[in-house]
């Protein structure tokens, strides 16, 4: 019988995909108030967790060689942060495979952090309460506790004001990045967001009973760093008129603060063709159809 050092944990790590994203303005502390729409794709990056003497991280797939530089990335954080809080003494190999763009708007790192802490939860057996995971969560940085259940969200403050949604209608994505990473400090240089002077009032949590209902809210929404994004790196641009262009297309716009851009479609199938559309005529860009979790 296998013993426990054979034991391995799997995590996806979900792109988490901002529908809408206003920037209500920044706070005293220098932080932004925020409102978003977040969903998550069927696409994403993997966590391994397995029984080990010591703490240790590999790094694989499509984009690792972007993490080579970085020793202490999120994922090591993430763990050394649950064992500090929890007292465990035991360490963990953990693998991440890479397979979302870095610094891409797609909450990569953050899902990569909130993997761990739900990986070595399993692993160590221990629990923190949700209310301590969460904390750690935020520690780790804003986007990290709506990550923690791959499900959709309405997110305001700084991020760890969450509402989670019902389930939303059906949908599929078409996620295109032109090959670029784009720091997010940068955009927000670049919006000079207002200060505010009070705290904004918690936002009404939305309900979508079909994609034309879901569509027609986002259209009264925007992503507020759209329009910097695309001054810094005018690529974004063509990527979303790549997606906005594709046949079927129900609405097209950056996620987070880019460069990934993303493409509503109703069936499947439009979104893979819309997909193959996009690689051909773009070779250099990533380019993926996926579907979205906990939808219709």
């Amino acid at each position: 019988m296998p013993g426990a050092e054979s034991r391995q944990i799997v995590e996806k790590a979900s792109a988490k995909i901002n529908l809408s994203l206003r920037i209500i303005g920044r706070r005293a502390d220098g932080y932004h108030e925020l409102r978003s729409l977040v969903v998550f794709a069927q696409a994403g990056d993997r966590i391994v967790a397995e029984a080990a003497d010591d703490l240790t991280l590999e790094t694989r797939g499509s984009f690792a060689a972007a993490l080579a530089g970085d020793p202490d990335n999120l994922v090591l954080r993430a763990a050394r942060l649950l064992r500090e809080r929890t007292g465990v003494t035991a360490g963990a190999r953990l693998t991440l495979e890479k397979n979302l763009p870095v610094a891409s708007g797609i909450g990569g790192g953050s899902a990569d952090a909130a993997a761990t802490l739900r990986a070595l939860t399993q692993l160590w057996d221990v629990d923190p309460g949700r209310a301590a995971l969460t904390e750690m969560a935020a520690s780790l940085g804003a986007d990290v506790p709506v990550c923690l259940d791959a499900r959709p969200a309405l997110m305001w403050g700084t991020g760890a004001k969450l509402a989670r949604l019902a389930a939303l209608p059906h949908f599929h994505l078409v996620l295109v990045n032109p090959g670029l990473a784009l720091p997010t400090g940068d955009v927000f240089r670049a919006l000079a967001a207002p200060a505010l002077e009070t705290e904004p009032a918690a936002p009404d949590v939305p309900v979508f009973d079909s994609l034309d209902d879901l569509t027609s809210w986002l259209a009264g929404e925007t992503n507020d760093l759209q329009a910097p994004a695309t001054r810094l790196a005018p690529e974004i641009g063509a990527a979303q008129a790549a997606l906005a262009d594709s046949k079927d297309c129900r609405l097209a716009r950056m996620s987070g603060s880019g460069a990934t851009c993303f493409g509503i479609y109703e069936q499947e199938a439009a979104a893979r063709s819309a997909a193959a559309a996009v690689a051909r005529a773009h070779s250099g860009w990533w380019v993926v159809a996926c579907g979205v979790s906990d939808c219709g």
